[in-house]
């Protein structure tokens, strides 16, 4: 089936289904079923489109999913914050490897679980839910041209700077007394996704960072104000789209934020946008020096 839509519609269907979900989570005052990187995952299927994620209907159920119950089961273990990331990153890694796949935002949907101390099972029938939804969306709308687009994963070396650097800055925030900055999922997506591309500019790594700096404020100030889980969605989400068109860049990530600001423990919430800002600041400036490094060593092993 393929289900053609204009834009303006498609972006109608995609923001109503985030709605319906944080409406959901009103509704039953339920906020582990408010999931913010269902919000991403909308968004890079029916908002942008992108094609990696759109010509594998399936792998967008079974992958968020399988990483949200690791990280579900890693938080009901008696260690600790820091601990609990670490170890649930590195199997979330393998997870994605043993399914031949990239899909950044399933990092989110498995640190969701720890971060929020998700305890009751409605968080894995949510996740469950919406990303069957989310499955269902892809497939209708998928192009013909599409289907035998092949989707290359994570090679050994990625994934292991990828967890290398995230394990670096764990250590950071536990050293300086802020365990709770460890995993800022949006961040943490972005940067694998970045570490992916062939190329990354210093422009790109700035609009990426004003992007997750911003989106992150917003979700938190609109909060603020309005103390609304709805209210706040629909305030939010447009504002961040429209940030987003300013940058020209479409970063489904981002998106995540506001709904993450509606999820968060106490500690966290008032400390996001600082966090996310210095969090990218690390990930993506690394991210960016390494790749300068290696194109001077390359340019220079050429020219002798």
């Amino acid at each position: 089936m393929n289900l053609k839509l204009s834009d303006g519609w498609r972006h109608l269907v995609g923001w109503s289904f985030i709605l319906l979900m944080v409406a959901t989570a009103t509704l039953r005052h339920d906020a582990e079923i408010i999931l913010p990187e269902i919000g991403a995952l909308t968004a890079g299927t029916w908002v942008y489109r992108k094609n990696e994620w759109v010509q594998q209907p399936l792998k967008l159920f079974l992958v968020p999913s399988g990483t949200a119950i690791i990280g579900f089961l890693v938080n009901q273990l008696s260690w600790t914050y820091t601990l609990k990331v670490m170890v649930g990153l590195l199997l979330m890694l393998l997870l994605l490897k043993g399914l031949k796949s990239n899909l950044a935002p399933a990092f989110a949907t498995g640190l969701l679980p720890i971060i929020i101390n998700a305890t009751h099972w409605s968080f894995i029938v949510a996740i469950l839910f919406w990303t069957l939804c989310l499955m269902t969306g892809a497939w209708m709308q998928r192009p013909e041209q599409l289907r035998q687009v092949t989707v290359t994963a994570a090679n050994y070396w990625q994934m292991l700077g990828f967890i290398s650097l995230v394990f670096v800055w764990v250590g950071l925030v536990w050293l300086a007394g802020q365990p709770q900055m460890a995993a800022i999922p949006p961040v943490i997506v972005v940067f694998f996704e970045a570490a992916q591309q062939p190329e990354y500019s210093a422009t790109m790594a700035i609009k990426q960072w004003l992007a997750l700096s911003a989106a992150a404020s917003v979700g938190v100030g609109i909060h603020l104000l309005f103390a609304s889980w709805l209210l706040t969605t629909v305030i939010a989400l447009p504002l961040v789209y429209l940030w987003l068109r300013m940058l020209n860049l479409k970063l489904p990530a981002a998106y995540a934020f506001p709904l993450l600001a509606l999820v968060l423990p106490a500690n966290m919430f008032d400390k996001l946008p600082r966090s996310a800002g210095l969090a990218a600041a690390f990930f993506l400036g690394t991210l960016l020096i390494y790749r300068q490094i290696l194109s001077w060593v390359r340019t220079t092993a050429t020219e002798s």
